[in-house]
């Protein structure tokens, strides 16, 4: 069972918070680090100070993290040629000696790419299987031969494919609710599939989906590691738990229903019923990232469990 470190910075943080992070991630015995690819924040809050860039801040952590995985939940297809993205994630793979994994969406947030002069297309589905089909050809591509690719979104012609990645395949995560195309293309490009802030019931569901678009491409469903998303606040105590709450502006029941909050054993309860239907990774976001103590509780009291 992998506990994944799950940040939103976009919220407001700047590198050398998350890299106080990353590293309280390495040194609890964490799996990984992941973040979020946003430039503007969502809801109450001011952002402070500003957003930085999820592929910048993951080429730094490469170099000052030496265990723990690193990757996006998910980047987002619109910022990025996947060309150039193929490239930088190769560099990234290569500067952490093959520790990264390339979460990759469609992207869905029109309010930042008006903010910072981003198109933001109307297809962005038939962009998203264009663009993994790129990012996989490239690093797939062997040394000393050509890529090429004819879309309708998308045009590469005699591409030397380099760099290659440190690693003979960088993990590719896909996600999401939706029920036909999404397990579909997870089922040609994935190797895990995560289910973001779902209930035990719908992420049960969208597994079954998942598995089924696997068996009918001819692959094994248990190819795939299955995953899940979920906010999580953990406390010794339900006044520590409330105090957890608070801090990040969230009600103690909403966060029981709908996330990982309460009593580390509470929490090891409602991980072990995700545990049931197939899950084998969780992203915890942190939403407050200045309380190192949280990860601490979670390693010392939550994880330790699992193991």
């Amino acid at each position: 069972m992998d506990l994944r470190i799950f940040t939103e910075p976009q919220q407001g943080a700047s590198y050398d918070t998350l890299l106080t992070v990353a590293k309280a991630t390495e040194d609890l015995g964490f799996d990984a680090f992941f973040r979020s690819d946003h430039y503007l924040k969502m809801g109450d809050g001011d952002g402070l100070p500003g957003p930085t860039d999820a592929w910048i801040t993951l080429a730094g952590l490469a170099r000052e993290t030496k265990r723990i995985r690193l990757g996006t939940l998910m980047t987002a297809g619109t910022f990025r040629l996947p060309g150039v993205l193929a490239i930088q994630v190769a560099q990234v793979d290569q500067m952490s000696g093959g520790r990264v994994e390339l979460g990759l969406g469609a992207g869905w947030f029109e309010e930042e790419h008006k903010a910072y002069g981003i198109p933001f297309p109307k297809e962005k589905f038939g962009r998203l299987e264009e663009q993994l089909a790129i990012v996989t050809g490239l690093w797939e591509t062997k040394l000393g031969d050509t890529f090429d690719f004819h879309g309708t979104y998308y045009d590469l012609t005699g591409s030397p494919a380099l760099p290659k990645p440190a690693q003979a395949r960088i993990p590719v995560l896909i996600g999401g609710h939706g029920a036909s195309r999404t397990p579909k293309l997870t089922a040609r490009y994935a190797d895990e599939f995560n289910m973001p802030f779902a209930s035990v019931e719908d992420s049960d569901r969208q597994f079954g989906r998942v598995r089924d678009a696997v068996e009918a491409a001819g692959r094994g469903a248990d190819e795939l590691t299955y995953s899940n998303a979920l906010v999580v606040c953990v406390g010794k105590d339900d006044q520590e738990v409330a105090r957890r709450a608070a801090a990040i502006g969230r009600e103690v029941a909403e966060l029981k229903e709908n996330g990982l909050a309460g009593t580390p054993a509470e929490v090891v309860e409602k991980i072990g019923r995700y545990a049931e239907i197939g899950s084998r990774r969780f992203y915890l976001q942190i939403l407050d990232l200045s309380d190192l103590d949280h990860l601490e509780l979670i390693s010392a009291q939550v994880q330790s469990q699992l193991s």
